[in-house]
């Protein structure tokens, strides 16, 4: 294959030979997953909300700062994609199936099932339930995404540097970035963006089969996701075919079409008035207390360090795994705007959809469970559908809901396949479609490896694991970046 470099050998090399051990050995690869993960969970969970924290006092100093009217190419230059365009493709890359895997089932298990510090059921669980959600997937979520974006943005289209992590870092490393150091930085980012979105690939599936279970009894097993993933896979290979500009940017205006229509039938169907309430009552609380919870650790409660283990430190790893290529791909699509104007829409504008998507499903679920419905009683993949089946139209809502896992599905492993190719051809921005093939094989296989060997356990060991070493080198980023930024006022 014309144009790949070492980074896509190696990185293809370590994928398939976690493949076959964790086909063949499915138990030794769980065990060893486990293992790894909770001594990274345990030992470093302190690191972990440290430097989210930072990255999102980073973000915000660079709004305020002079720093924010650089801009993100040449002087002059214009935004490629309109801002609807830009705020969906950035959206479905970002988040998507997150949302909707956890939009009932995270509400409702904090309310039910697993409040931080209140007993199960109480009112404080059920003030607290909404306000986590809110936390885990709010602005320290996207300041991990912004700032990945915002540096290869600014070397990518200021400097004229490669598409490449490794280039981000020359300001502090100079010339050993283009050697085996440099090749080592960027197998860590391949690798950590496969297991991210294998990882979303996986609760994708699952969802997609707990929908199809809960509405035709279709059995919930490795087999029919297997099938599911099949599927999806040969969707997304012709999105892929199609390129940037049509298959992935008509995908995402359909995800948020579908988003959009699913999002106000079920404002309108559901509690509307406890909807706003909760939700205007949420912010408060989510503002007020959010110094508190992004340091919050209490090595005092081992209950409570374990809540937040099992769900901050495990959303925070998510998000950095996702980092190399949802930054990747939203730098792509972000040349022409200003610092400033980056920042802002990445933080702010994803934010306050996520808070008003939980707020709406969220506390429909709640409702449902307190009417007496078993919401959390069900798997966390069939949260949504046991929410449906509460209000009217449930099974037009249902069909639409499935629809939309399946063009988040599709759309995350299309940008992917391009951000790999990308990363794995020098900083092409455009990626030869073979190789964009083989990486969307590779995920999709790692995802089937992943559910068989241990379902979503075994997705979330894989996930912290592979963020961990990334996480090392987006602190570096910062750093050279802020270096970047300082020379060039000096000069100007």
């Amino acid at each position: 294959m014309k144009k790949v470099t070492s980074v896509f050998w190696i990185t293809l090399a370590i994928t398939i030979a976690l493949s076959v051990w964790g086909a063949v050995a499915p138990k030794g690869f769980e065990n060893r997953s486990n293992s790894i993960m909770n001594f990274i969970s345990v030992n470093f969970g302190w690191y972990y909300l440290l430097i989210v924290s930072l990255f999102v006092v980073f973000c915000l100093y660079l709004i305020i700062s002079p720093y924010g009217k650089i801009r993100l190419g040449k002087q002059g230059e214009k935004p490629e994609f309109s801002y609807p365009t830009w705020f969906a493709m950035l959206f479905s890359a970002g988040m998507g199936i997150g949302l909707v895997f956890y939009g009932v089932a995270s509400p409702v298990s904090h309310y039910i099932k697993t409040p931080p510090t209140a007993e199960p059921g109480t009112r404080e669980a059920l003030v607290d339930s909404l306000r986590v959600t809110f936390f885990h997937y709010g602005i320290h979520a996207w300041a991990i995404y912004a700032v990945i974006a915002l540096v290869l943005a600014y070397f990518i289209f200021r400097h004229d540097k490669p598409g490449l992590i490794s280039a981000t870092l020359e300001p502090v490393f100079g010339k050993k970035m283009e050697g085996a150091w440099g090749k080592a930085v960027d197998v860590i980012a391949v690798f950590a963006t496969i297991v991210g979105v294998a990882t979303t690939l996986g609760f994708g599936a699952t969802q997609i089969n707990g929908g199809l279970s809960y509405l035709l009894d279709i059995e919930s097993s490795f087999w029919v996701q297997l099938v599911i993933i099949l599927v999806v896979t040969v969707l997304f290979m012709l999105s892929t075919y199609t390129g940037l500009s049509k298959g992935i940017k008509y995908l995402s205006n359909a995800n948020m079409g579908l988003a959009g229509t699913l999002f106000i039938a079920t404002l309108i169907l559901g509690p509307t008035l406890y909807i706003f309430n909760s939700f205007t009552d949420t912010i408060g609380a989510y503002i007020q207390k959010l110094p508190t919870e992004s340091f919050r650790l209490s090595p005092n409660d081992e209950q409570e360090r374990q809540w937040v283990l099992d769900w901050t430190v495990f959303f925070w790893a998510w998000w950095i795994a996702w980092a190399p290529f949802v930054g990747i791909f939203i730098a792509r699509v972000s040349k022409g705007r200003t610092i400033r104007e980056f920042v802002s829409g990445v933080l702010i504008v994803p934010s306050v959809v996520s808070f008003l998507w939980f707020s709406t499903f969220g506390m429909t679920g709640v409702k449902a469970q307190q009417d007496g419905a078993d919401i959390a009683g069900l798997p966390d993949e069939q949260a949504l559908f046991g929410m449906f089946d509460q209000i009217p139209l449930s099974v037009v809502l249902s069909i639409v809901g499935l629809m939309l896992i399946g063009t988040f599905f599709i759309t995350s492993a299309d940008s992917a396949t391009f951000v790999l190719g990308m990363q794995t051809t020098n900083g092409s921005l455009s990626p030869p479609t073979t190789v964009k093939f083989v990486w969307g094989i590779a995920q999709s296989t790692i995802a089937a490896v992943l559910l068989y060997t241990g379902g979503l356990q075994a997705l979330q060991n894989a996930l912290i694991s592979a963020a961990f070493p990334f996480s090392i080198i987006m602190v570096i980023m910062v750093y050279s970046f802020h270096k970047a930024l300082r020379g060039e006022k000096l000069r100007h």
